[in-house]
């Protein structure tokens, strides 16, 4: 049974730094892509970043390019969600993906996580 569990959201200052993590079980993890979306209240969830299964290739929202690396440990099924600058607006639930695509579409990733809080005050 594929289970995602994110970890490492808390409330942070604006300006500052955070790391996200993902623990994947249940499936084959080198073969996943992965992906990070985010969803604030009342908004609709978001595209973040999304690293290839053998993380060779990333991708990234305009919104967070040059502030937010995603990256993975294949030989841990880890993925990383590194966040500095953090903004105000950077505040929402986090939620990791797995898929067999790589895509920046949420409909093309198979299996989620619960979700973690990040919160940047101003």
């Amino acid at each position: 049974q594929a289970q995602l569990v994110e970890s490492g959201g808390r409330l942070v200052q604006a300006g500052g730094s955070l790391r996200l993590s993902c623990a994947a079980s249940g499936i084959a993890f080198s073969s996943y892509a992965m992906g990070w979306f985010r969803q604030a209240p009342g908004k609709e969830r978001e595209f973040v970043a999304a690293i290839s299964g053998g993380g060779g290739s990333t991708y990234y929202a305009d919104s967070v390019k040059g502030r937010f690396t995603i990256s993975r440990d294949n030989a841990k099924n880890l993925v990383y969600l590194q966040m500095s600058s953090l903004k105000p607006e950077d505040t929402a639930v986090y939620y990791c993906a797995a898929g067999l695509g790589f895509s920046r579409t949420s409909a093309n990733y198979h299996y989620w996580g619960q979700g973690t809080q990040v919160t940047v005050s101003s």
